[in-house]
């Protein structure tokens, strides 16, 4: 699978230069940031609808959908797959394949600041 999300990310990278009007990449990717992250979550809203509806084939063909638009998402932030894969490999080493890090193992000094924002926030509300 690998192999293909890297063939899809050099698509998407190639597409950027190409004509909006005949390429719906070049499209997606001049729209911005913003844009490209609506049709992410609506792409994943999607795949967990079909999922919970127990229809299959949708949850396949919308999964296709939104391994696609990550893709760009990726591509509009810079993110190269092999910097995802390092990160999955990490994570493997550390607690299995099939678990994910929890938020506060991730970015413990993000975290922290996030929530002093939000503390801040609220005592000024008060």
């Amino acid at each position: 699978m690998t192999d293909s999300v890297e063939r899809l990310y050099g698509a998407v990278l190639e597409a950027r230069d190409s004509d909006p009007v005949l390429s719906r990449t070049a499209r997606l990717l001049r729209a911005g940031r913003s844009k490209i992250a609506k049709k992410l979550a609506e792409e994943a809203i999607e795949v967990v609808i079909d999922a919970v509806n127990g229809d299959r084939g949708a949850v396949v063909r919308e999964s296709a959908d939104l391994l696609y638009n990550l893709v760009v998402v990726w591509a509009a932030a810079g993110v190269r797959p092999s910097e995802v894969w390092k990160e999955m490999d990490r994570r493997e080493g550390l607690f299995g394949i099939a678990e994910k890090l929890m938020k506060r193992n991730l970015m413990p000094k993000a975290r922290a600041k996030g929530q002093a924002a939000s503390q801040r926030r609220i005592r000024h509300r008060q």
